[in-house]
């Protein structure tokens, strides 16, 4: 495996016709760890090691417990320059910050890696000279371009009453995950990592697969988790506000834990917040979600620009379709969240809690943004302001929550009543879910989509505590095996929000003049830059193509141009001018005549497609008909710009007498 980095500045483009997006990215890919689970001679105990995420790909949070409080750190160094398991005279060490658990005894400890590069296998460790932990290992990957993360519900660890038979499930459907996906970059909870938020002993079972020390989690706050200082011991967050209307608001100040948290992970903001800190409205108002909200929006407001998808995690399922559906609380926040999220563009919810899983229609404001959206639709478009919430189910088998049945209260933004398109289900559930097998969602982050999976990890067979213990289960081995897809939905992005940009034109009626874009506005992918003479960078594509009616009995002259904005990716950008093009007819009608080529800038030192530019056009008295129109694009970058995932707004405009 080659472990070098990429040379920097080579790119992938894709760009989208009409009002259109251009994207820049590349592939990725997650190597696996080494070593065995950490302990520590001398004087400190080193145990709970977890690698977390950090503020975006280039760091890792690593924290662990130490029985003793004293001097720690965590040494790095490429995993290529370990020898016989001793680490380089120059490998990087960083200090490790903590301060003793109020909650249990021992003492909590963390360091963030920072300056990490791109397709690199790094290897690390805890402690101190002469009281190092086992190493482990993890690979950072491509910077850029699409990614996988793997969503987990509810472990609860101890909560079927047994322990370690809940532990190897957690294990294995992590080990199954793992193995069915190895380029996941992220494991993502969804909160209720343990039964007993200050049993230690749960918190091992829970933090014992080592693939925890090797993808980074994103660690979310339960309602099993709070009452303690170990959620915080076991999970220091970037970015993270502890004040008080983030923290749990029902214990003593002493045991509080959890704040809201945020990280821009290549294309996506994500933004994690403890909903355990919710206040009962006190004379109309709602301390805690409107804290929260107020959070989410300045996040959102001040980052939103630097990722394309935004995805919220937090863990009371408001969406939910088992034993959790008709709580009071996610009724409320029901009322305080799903506007906001809609207003902020929120494309996606994970939540836990119910254990059970479900997938909403696309929510809008609390209602069925599309009231003709049909029960399990494979591909989703949700619109403005369309939010998709997907509640995780057991991860572990320690417990389930069975589905219950729709009742009467009606498909208002606090109800519970059944789907009309499918009246067994919840009015706002696409699909609903429970066989008392565990599982876990997969999540494909594309430039032009996101594409989620939930997948079985188990079946009725052990490791499955709580069917161990008594409970149903009607899962056929044969027909729905490890690994098999419960629930698949494509979800394709609004395209008026600068992603994959759709253009609002009607079709022409007869007697008129029109024209819409050839089939679906996707993406249209120009393949990787090539390097040109060691001084620009290249690539080619082909606009989706324009079908241009005119059936007017005037037969006036018409006209089709577009010109481009810029280049753009967060603070990164480069002009439009070097993008060109030369246009074609390839079906010939309407009088359709091709305008001439326009060089990239790069060429001719022009203004290429910055500003506006005939595709094509048609004389006075040209025959009635259609034509469909393209043009072969041609970008041309200088090498000195930097490498991002760029987009661009191509903006076609038609004339007509």
């Amino acid at each position: 495996m080659n472990h070098s980095t990429r040379a920097s500045g080579l790119v992938r483009h894709r760009m989208a016709a009409g009002a259109t997006a251009a994207l820049l990215g590349v592939a990725v890919a997650v190597g696996s760890g080494l070593g065995s689970p950490a302990a520590a001679a001398d004087g400190a105990t080193l145990t709970g090691i977890v690698l977390g995420v950090g503020a975006d790909q280039s760091q890792r949070i690593v924290n662990w417990y130490s029985s003793a409080d004293t001097a720690q750190k965590v040494q790095l160094a490429p995993t290529a320059a370990i020898v016989d398991g001793a680490f380089p005279a120059d490998a990087v060490t960083v200090d490790a910050v903590g301060a003793a658990n109020t909650s249990t005894t021992g003492f909590n400890r963390h360091a963030t890696l920072t300056s990490l590069r791109e397709n690199v296998a790094y290897s690390y460790r805890v402690g101190a000279e002469g009281n190092w932990s086992p190493a482990y290992a993890f690979k950072t990957q491509d910077f850029e371009g699409d990614y996988d993360f793997l969503f987990f519900g509810d472990p609860q660890i101890g909560s079927s009453g047994d322990r370690l038979k809940d532990q190897a499930g957690w294990e294995d459907t992590l080990k199954v995950a793992t193995a069915a996906n190895p380029d996941a970059e992220l494991l993502v909870s969804g909160g209720d990592h343990v039964e007993s938020a200050n049993d230690e002993g749960q918190w091992t079972s829970f933090l014992a697969p080592d693939q925890l020390r090797q993808v980074p989690l994103v660690a979310t706050i339960g309602n099993h988790d709070v009452g303690g200082k170990s959620y915080e011991q076991h999970h220091f967050t970037p970015n993270t506000d502890r004040t008080a209307p983030y923290y749990d608001n029902g214990n003593p100040a002493g045991t509080k834990s959890g704040g809201d948290y945020w990280f821009v992970y290549k294309d996506v903001l994500f933004i994690d917040i403890n909903s355990n800190s919710y206040k009962v409205p006190v004379g109309g108002g709602n301390v805690g979600d409107s804290a929260h909200v107020a959070y989410i929006t300045d996040v959102i407001n001040k980052h939103g620009a630097e990722a394309k998808w935004k995805v919220l995690v937090y863990h009371h399922s408001i969406y939910s379709p088992a034993s959790h559906a008709t709580d009071t609380d996610n009724k409320d926040r029901r009322e305080h969240f799903t506007t906001a999220f809609s207003n902020l563009g929120i494309d996606m919810v994970l939540q836990g809690h119910d254990h059970s899983y479900s997938r909403s229609y696309a929510i809008k404001n609390g209602q069925k943004a599309d009231p003709a959206e049909q029960p399990g639709a494979a591909e989703v478009t949700p619109g403005p302001g369309g939010v998709i919430y997907v509640t995780a189910n057991s991860a572990s088998g320690s417990k389930y929550y069975d589905i219950k049945t729709p009742d009467a209260t009606g498909t208002g933004i606090r109800g519970n009543g059944p789907d009309p398109l499918n009246p067994g289900s919840y009015w706002y559930n696409s699909v609903q879910n429970q066989e008392h097998v565990r599982s876990y969602v997969k999540v494909q982050v594309k430039a032009d989509k996101l594409v989620l999976e939930n997948l079985r990890s188990g079946t009725c067979a052990a490791p499955n505590a709580s069917v161990e213990g008594g409970s149903w289960c009607n899962n056929t081995t044969a027909a729905q095996p490890v690994g098999s897809i419960v629930d698949k939905v494509t979800v394709h992005p609004y395209q008026g929000d600068g992603q994959s940009i759709q253009v609002n034109v009607p079709n022409p009626a007869p007697g008129e003049f029109g024209w819409t874009i050839d089939g679906y506005n996707g993406l249209v992918n120009l393949g990787v830059a090539q390097e040109r003479n060691g001084s620009f960078f290249q690539a080619n594509g082909k606009i989706n193509p324009i079908l241009v009616s005119d059936s007017r009995r005037s037969l006036a002259p018409w006209s089709i141009s577009a010109s481009v904005g810029d280049f753009r990716d967060g603070d990164k950008s480069f002009s439009g001018s070097y993008l060109g093009w030369t246009p074609y007819v390839l079906d010939a009608g309407a009088g359709a005549q091709a305008n001439a080529q326009v060089l990239s800038g790069f060429q001719d030192q022009g203004q290429g497609l910055s500003v506006s530019r005939g595709l094509s056009w048609a004389d006075q008295g040209h025959p009635r008909g259609s034509a469909k129109i393209g043009a072969d694009l041609d970008l041309q970058i200088p090498d000195s710009v930097a490498k991002g995932s760029y987009r661009a707004t191509l903006t076609i405009t038609a004339l007509s007498s």
